[in-house]
């Protein structure tokens, strides 16, 4: 048993990425395996990894092991994973990503991204110059970013003439990053949440305002607010190790938001994140 198909979102390259993807942060690399194959068994062809999750083998042995590492079933999947901070550089970023490659046992990835934007340490004009080489030679598809402010992505445009095709963000009902979602929406970077729902903290947000929603369409809490974030073209990676819950997590397309309940989520917005300022963090 699974879901139907994933829609998918044109990015600006026109490369097409399913809007729900699995994550893996925080998965052990030897519990990983069986819950990529899990995923990719009920459904799911869209799978968000990273070096600093430190479980791309994992990735990469389910991906082996359910036959979407080569040939005609690989083009039906996509893989993205991250750079770490500290690899960041042009001769460091293209040896890390050799690394990875390896660990995922695929010929490319759809997606590469500069993990953090690491202001304080600001290398990625020189890491954007690794991936447009590795997007020449086409060992990468697509080239984003994750965790970038507005202006960060102003000062990579300027130094590399490019806007990613993706900028991944924290991103849920009690932290919507309004500002930066609107500037990537009038530079054409499409917009992927990570912790969609808060790391669980957002399901009893707002005074019941989420459980009454979810009673109204008889679906959960999770699926009021996944669905939120597909109603507002949001490519999102939520987590589970749980086949039923990544079942669950998927099933977002029998049911849709009225106007008022939407606006009533958005009315949840907040001063509080739930991970990392971008300005101070590495994930080294």
């Amino acid at each position: 048993m699974g879901f139907g198909p994933i829609p998918n979102i044109t990015l600006s390259n026109g490369a097409a990425i399913p809007q729900i993807g699995l994550g893996v942060l925080r998965i052990d690399d030897d519990a990983t395996a069986p819950v990529v194959k899990s995923a990719l068994e009920v459904g799911y062809r869209h799978i968000d990894t990273a070096a600093g999750y430190g479980n791309e083998g994992g990735v990469g042995q389910a991906l082996e092991a359910s036959g979407y590492a080569h040939g005609s079933k690989r083009e039906q999947v996509w893989i993205t994973t991250k750079l770490r901070d500290s690899e960041q550089g042009y001769d460091s970023a293209l040896t890390a990503f050799d690394r990875q490659i390896g660990l995922l046992r695929t010929d490319y990835v759809d997606m590469y991204m500069i993990h953090w934007p690491t202001p304080f340490d600001w290398r990625s004009a020189d890491v954007w110059r690794a991936f447009t080489r590795l997007r020449d030679e086409g060992r990468v598809r697509t080239l984003g970013v994750c965790n970038f402010l507005p202006e960060h992505l102003e000062r990579l445009h300027e130094e590399t003439g490019e806007w990613p095709a993706v900028d991944q963000i924290e991103l849920h009902p009690t932290w919507q990053q309004r500002e930066v979602t609107a500037f990537c929406k009038a530079h054409g970077i499409a917009v992927e949440a990570y912790s969609p729902i808060a790391r669980g903290a957002d399901l009893n947000a707002g005074d019941g305002v989420i459980a009454r929603i979810a009673e109204a369409h008889g679906v959960s809490h999770a699926q009021v607010i996944l669905r939120w974030h597909i109603e507002n073209g949001t490519i999102i990676i939520p987590k589970s190790v749980h086949r039923e819950r990544q079942i669950e997590n998927g099933s977002l397309f029998d049911f849709a938001l009225t106007a008022e309940e939407h606006a009533a989520i958005d009315a949840l917005d907040g001063p509080t994140r739930a991970g990392h300022d971008p300005r101070t963090f590495s994930y080294s």
